[in-house]
């Protein structure tokens, strides 16, 4: 994901991708206790106790997190009470990736735009980060919070782009519902460029992980996925599935072709079959996660 990425679009709207997220002043940065821990993660001079009371400093960090730690999201047997025993339990890196779905959900809670409702945003990505995250065990991974965190941010251009160029945002939606086109070449069509680039480059901004940026900027092209076009088709399946399963809406229009006959899945190296096991999956904890990060109880955004 180099930096002559953004030469690929025009600038039909007068804008880049690049600047688009540069004029986005409501979402200029993570919160610094995000960059703080993984920093410590990436680093073995840290223990399990000194990130736990980097963490303990956000008390509504602290206590969502606890609160994810011990819920459906995981199943644990026992109650897990601290930080440092949630790090222990689930995984320094597991827990970096908690962090930052739990931050952007309070970054972008309160986003105004008149395109599609907030919960209808966050109910889709949700659904689309647990369905992810079952198809990355269907796979037998065991690190499978950073295909959450991929499916929960893969449209997070989309906001950016429906708050700053609504105009435009609106043209393509309508575009892509009367010409039955995928949101994305209609947004091409009338923008320049799609919420896929818009969203790559936010993370590019935030120096989050290159798997992050290639599934927000190819999640409906996974095979132009230069790094990990295997990973980027998880996204892609896991998008195709919330949409089925009726789980908000990212105000893109429902795809016609069947499921089952998406070549993403060879791309995956899954088999169609598993969806039945995927969507009881994320049946059983959906209601409990969309709570947990985007419930009106959430703490107020970090600022």
């Amino acid at each position: 994901m180099g930096e002559a990425d953004e030469d690929v679009f025009g600038t039909i709207s007068g804008v880049t991708p690049r600047e688009l997220v540069a004029g986005a002043v409501e979402v200029a940065s993570l919160p610094e206790v995000y960059h703080r821990v993984a920093e410590m993660i990436d680093s073995p001079r840290y223990s399990a106790a000194d990130i736990g009371r980097v963490l303990e400093k956000d008390p509504g960090l602290t206590a969502r997190l606890l609160r994810i730690a011990n819920s459906a999201f995981y199943g644990f047997p026992s109650q897990i009470e601290t930080v440092s025993r949630a790090i222990t339990v689930i995984g320094t890196r597991e827990l970096r990736e908690l962090i930052l779905a739990t931050c952007v959900v309070r970054l972008f809670k309160g986003l105004p735009n008149d395109l599609v409702t907030m919960d209808d945003f966050w109910r889709h990505s949700i659904g689309c980060g647990l369905a992810a995250r079952a198809l990355a065990a269907q796979r037998g991974e065991h690190l499978k919070e950073r295909h959450f965190v991929a499916g929960l941010l893969h449209d997070i251009g989309a906001l950016i782009v429906y708050n700053k160029l609504p105009e435009l945002a609106r043209e393509a939606l309508l575009r892509a519902r009367h010409e039955r086109q995928p949101i994305y070449l209609a947004e091409r069509a009338v923008m320049g460029f799609d919420h896929g680039a818009v969203g790559c480059e936010l993370m590019r901004k935030w120096k989050l992980p290159e798997h992050l940026q290639e599934a927000a900027a190819f999640h409906h092209e996974p095979e132009r996925a230069p790094v990990d076009p295997r990973d980027v088709a998880v996204v892609h399946l896991a998008d195709r599935i919330a949409d089925l399963m009726g789980l908000g809406s990212s105000g893109e229009p429902l795809p016609e072709e069947d499921l089952a006959g998406d070549r993403a899945w060879d791309l995956a190296e899954l088999d169609p079959g598993v969806v039945e096991a995927v969507t009881e999956d994320v049946d059983r904890r959906y209601e409990e996660t969309l709570r947990l990060l985007a419930g009106d109880d959430a703490p107020p955004p970090l600022r």
